[in-house]
Order: C-alpha cells, then structure tokens, then sequence
C-alpha cells in the first residue's frame, strides 16, 4: 500500500491525531511533567515539522514529532534530557538561530497497523524532513522497544547487544540501524518522571508497602521508592542515534557545480531526466 507524510502545516486537522496515537502509545507512568509542559509548543511554533503518514485512503496510520535545533556535531553537546532538546529549539526559534539539526522525538505507530513496516516509513520521512528543510542531519533519542525486560542490565549494554547476524538487538533500535544510523552516545535521565508513591501505586496497579528499589513492568530500570518523602525517583535513559540526510534531489548538495543539462529529445520522462 502507498503511504504518504503529511505536515501539521499542510494539514491542520491532524493534531487530533497526534492526541490519539500519544494516548495509546507510553506506559502509564511515563509521564514527564516537564517535557509535558513544554509540549504544546511543538504544534504551535513547529508545525512543519510534525508530521502525520496516511495511507491512500487518507487514515492516519502514524505520526512523528521532531524539532530542529542548533548542535555543534559533537556527542557530548547533544541534551541529556527530551525536555532539553525541546527547550534548546524554542530557544533557537526566539534568538532568530538557525537550526543545524532535526531531532525526532517521537514515533507512534496506530496499534492496529503494527508489523508492516510503518515505524521504518516514518523514521524516513523525519529524515526526508530534515534533508528538505536544508539540515545537516537526523538525529534520535531513541527508547529500546524491549528494553523493560532487561531493567537489571543498564542501558550502555543493552544497547551494545546484537544478534548473530551482527544487527541490534532490540527492534527499535535495529529500524534505526537499517536506515543507516549509528549510536552517538547514551542518555542517562532522557525521561525524568517525578510523582508521589501513590500516583505510581495508581499508575502501575502495584503496591510499594516500604522504602526501596522495585521492579515495574516495562521500566527500564528500577525505581527507588521513599515512603518517608512520598517520592519516588525514576530516569530513564534513551539512545542518542546519528542519521546520514540526503539533501533532496532538486537541490544540489553544498558546493556543487550545476551545469545546464543538455536536451534528450528521446527521453520519454516527463521530467528530462533520462529514460
């Protein structure tokens, strides 16, 4: 089936979308009050650059959500946090900056059209974005799909396991590799989730009867329990990843000589490319 990627800007009516596919799309307790906050932001500033892939009857099957802002191509100078990158391209935005780098941020696929492909169409189209808006690169905190099996191994490890066939081990993080990326570093604290022991209790459905470390399903890691403050501490840590953009193909890559192509009276493509 063919699939097309749509923006914000050109079609408005997709926010409600982006609600939808949000709502189904995070284990209950992932909820970072401050990347939250500063969320809105992306739809109101950054419509370009959140995007929605409809199949060709035009239901949107996934959606994505990047900012561009400014890197100095350096690992280390890239945000520990997904609140950070966000408040680096608003930041970017109000100093009149231009942006060097797109960063995804997120990449929700409709659960009722998982396995075919999708998450791979929509981390293209990020990339897509990016080459069209002139950025030198995609770059992705990415969130291990199967990570939360493994919340006793740390994420530098995970993230280092492979399969015999030399591939990543975890799925996400293996589209990612297929189209190309590399690992740049880890993120140690990319979500920070700062709520009270009974809203965990109400989050997860457990119950957490005295101060310590537990095991959540589809955490990471485990979080630290503090009866005593009513707190409870978790951050989990993402996987900063480096895509290569192309520059679309009717802008000629920097520096590049264009010449005026000579006619091909034979060529049967309406564009005169060739035949």
């Amino acid at each position: 089936m063919a699939y097309k990627a749509y923006t914000l800007s050109q079609r408005p009516r997709l926010r409600r979308h982006f609600r939808r596919l949000h709502s189904m799309g995070w284990p209950p307790f992932l909820r970072d009050d401050a990347a939250n906050a500063l969320w809105p932001r992306l739809y109101a500033d950054f419509p370009d650059y959140q995007i929605g892939l409809c199949d060709r009857t035009g239901q949107v099957v996934a959606i994505g959500n990047t900012i561009p802002f400014v890197w100095n191509g350096r690992p280390r100078g890239l945000p520990d946090r997904i609140v950070d990158i966000i408040a680096r391209g608003i930041d970017a935005r109000r100093r009149g900056q231009r942006p060097t780098v797109l960063s995804a941020l997120a990449a929700i696929v409709d659960p009722g059209r998982r396995a075919r492909g999708l998450s791979t169409r929509i981390v293209s189209a990020m990339g897509a974005l990016a080459g069209a808006h002139g950025l030198g690169a995609l770059v992705a905190p990415v969130r291990p799909s199967l990570k939360g099996r493994y919340p006793l191994t740390s994420m530098a490890r995970y993230a280092g396991w492979t399969r015999d066939d030399g591939a990543p081990f975890d799925p996400w993080l293996r589209v990612h590799w297929r189209l190309g990326a590399r690992v740049l570093r880890i993120a140690p604290r990319s979500n920070t989730v700062r709520a009270t022991v009974g809203e965990w209790e109400e989050r997860t459905g457990l119950q957490f009867p005295e101060s310590g470390r537990y095991v959540v399903p589809d955490a990471f890691q485990p979080i630290v329990v503090d009866r005593e403050r009513d707190r409870v501490r978790y951050e989990e840590a993402n996987v900063w990843m480096l895509h290569p953009v192309r520059p679309p193909a009717s802008a000629p890559p920097s520096g590049a000589v264009t010449r005026r192509p000579r006619p091909r009276p034979r060529s049967r493509n309406p564009d005169g490319r060739g035949s």
